[in-house]
Parts: structure tokens; sequence; C-alpha cells
């Protein structure tokens, strides 16, 4: 059976339509919601029968932790034993918005949100559906992407229903998502602060913040952070990358030919200073490869989009690692990584 579809308009939120939603989650129902960054799949966070739904829903491993979104600041502190100096000053920074902090947990907390670990990721999301929702059910929401897992991230309720479908009790349709992946994951260990994922804000802007901040590879702490697979965010056809290079056009047309002639069925997946040099082929354009931000609102949208074409494989140009391109060629090259 098809749940229900609730469309709320944020710029006129019905409140009726978001207790029906609240009423959902305070009885241990699913319910899938947008957020600035990718749909999450949401549920009662100090309920572990409720967050348990959410594991089986997904198909997600048990070892691969949870974020707990929250409406307000003082929301955190009932989660969290303490908040070093860094993160304050980075939440009144960035908060609400795409930044989620690694912090050592209460016990009100239940394991079943943190896999076990000591720490709790938790943030504040600046989408106003989203924080309404928190704010009725009157309880934090544990909400991974809403998607099965290993596929790539929803950025529309038709992405939710592709998916999830009967899995969830309620779907909010708010539109399409803002920031098109998720939010960067940021721990502090050891006196620094590091980013275990990076997301919708740059390492650029944190070090606008905190300085000596930096993306952490050590797989120990990087169990900490949801998302922690090396391969993640996949469609159904293969990722090929053709990385940056004077000759990227040249190198991403032998890779396609060479596709072709071997019975692929390919899509290109290119920036936009290069798609007509593929005119030719099935492509689609991801964005101007100087604009990470509309690249990274448009790839998973794009992934998804081949996904429905049955392409075999989808080859796909590279953006240089800087400002929010860190972040889409983390989810490219996750995408992209051999099966295990």
């Amino acid at each position: 059976m098809r749940p229900p579809i609730l469309r709320i308009d944020p710029r006129d939120i019905d409140p009726e339509l978001v207790k029906e939603a609240a009423h959902l989650i305070n009885n241990r129902g699913l319910v899938a919601f947008p957020t600035e960054t990718v749909y999450g799949l949401g549920a009662d966070a100090m309920d572990p029968g409720a967050v348990s739904r959410i594991f089986e829903a997904k198909k997600r491993p048990l070892d691969d932790p949870l974020i707990v979104h929250v409406a307000a600041e003082k929301n955190l502190y009932e989660l969290v034993e303490t908040v070093p100096p860094e993160a304050k000053k980075l939440m009144e920074r960035f908060w609400p918005g795409p930044l989620t902090l690694v912090l050592k947990k209460t016990m009100k907390v239940p394991d079943i949100v943190t896999t076990g670990l000591d720490t709790v990721a938790v943030r504040m999301p600046s989408n106003i559906i989203a924080r309404e929702l928190i704010k009725a059910a009157e309880v934090p929401i544990a909400a991974p992407s809403a998607n099965l897992f290993g596929r790539p991230s929803p950025t529309t309720a038709q992405h939710v229903m592709d998916d999830l479908g009967d899995a969830v009790d309620m779907v909010i349709d708010g539109g399409r998502t803002e920031i098109g992946l998720e939010s960067t994951v940021v721990a502090f260990t050891g006196g620094e602060t590091v980013i275990l994922r990076p997301g919708g804000i740059s390492l650029e802007e944190l070090r606008s913040v905190v300085k000596g901040i930096y993306v952490y590879t050590d797989s120990e702490l990087a169990e900490k952070s949801p998302g922690k697979y090396p391969r993640h965010y996949s469609p159904r056809p293969r990722v090929v990358i053709v990385e940056e290079s004077g000759r990227q056009i040249e190198s991403t047309l032998s890779v396609v030919r060479d596709s072709i002639e071997g019975g692929y069925k390919v899509g290109i997946m290119s920036k936009q200073e290069h798609a007509s040099s593929y005119m030719e082929f099935d492509h689609k354009i991801l964005g101007p490869g100087d604009d990470g931000r509309t690249c990274a609102s448009r790839l998973f949208h794009v992934l998804r989009e081949f996904d429905t074409e049955g392409v075999d494989i989808i080859v796909a140009e590279a953006l240089q690692e800087r400002g929010i391109g860190l972040a889409v060629m983390d989810r490219l090259r996750k995408a992209a990584a051999p099966a295990a």
C-alpha cells in the first residue's frame, strides 16, 4: 500500500499537515521529509523500536550510525555531554544548516542510533519544514537519507517513493532539495577539529571559523561518521570517472567509444562547458565546472535519471576538488567504487 504523500509549501506551511506527520513520529512511524541537503527518513530518535524500523526499511547495515536532527540548540545539550569551543563557533556560524557535529553522547541516546559508539552525530537543518516537524513532534528525529542503502540519495519525494515505497508510513513532499548532497560531518578529537565527511559546507568555509581543520582519512575515526562505507550513493549502471586534465574531453570520448564498441549503452555526465563535444551521445549536464554548488544540486538527480534510462555505464567528468567540489567528488568516487 502506497504511503500518503503530504504536499507542503515551505512558503505557506499548513500546521495541521505537520501535526499529522508528527503524530506518526510519536507513534513509531517512519516519515520521509525534505531537508536542505537530501530527503531524510525520520523516526523518534529516543525510541529504539522506531529507530530499528529505519534500518529495516533502508536495508542499512547496523554498524552505520545515524544523524539526529534537532530544531533548537538547547535540544543538543540533552543529547551530548560536552560541546567543545570549536563546535560552539561552528554552530554559531553554520546552524541551522548542513553541518553535523560528532560529540560525546549522553546515556539518553539509544545505542541503536549510534551503533554502539560513545558519540552521536547531531545537526539542526535549515529547511523550515524539517524544523517545524521536529518542533511539532517534540522529540529529536533520527534521519538518514530516505533511500535504499547504497543508492543515490533522494532529492525529490518521487526518489523516496522509487526506493522505499510502502516501507515508509508517510512522505512529505516539500519540493526538490536545495543543496542536493548530504551535510558535512565534523568531529573533535585529541584537540583537533576534523572533517569525517565533506558535504554542504566546504573546507574553506569551515576554516574561516576554525583554523587548522582538515579532512581526516584514518579508518578508526571514520567509523564514527554516517555514510562511512567506501561504496555508496551508487546508481545501477557502473560509474567511470574521467579525471581532470587538459585532455579531459578527448579522454572521455575515448572511454565512451570503447564502451560502445564493447556493446554497452553509455551515458555521459559532463560539465556545461564541454557539453557541445558530446552532442552525438546520450549526455546530461552536471553544471559549470567552476560552479560546485550547481553540480552538487544536480549530482544525485542526474545519476537517477540515467538509472531510469537503463544505461550500462555512466562516464562522468571529474571536477576540481576545491570548495563544494570536494564533496561532489567524494560522492562520485564512492558511486564509482567497486562492489565489495
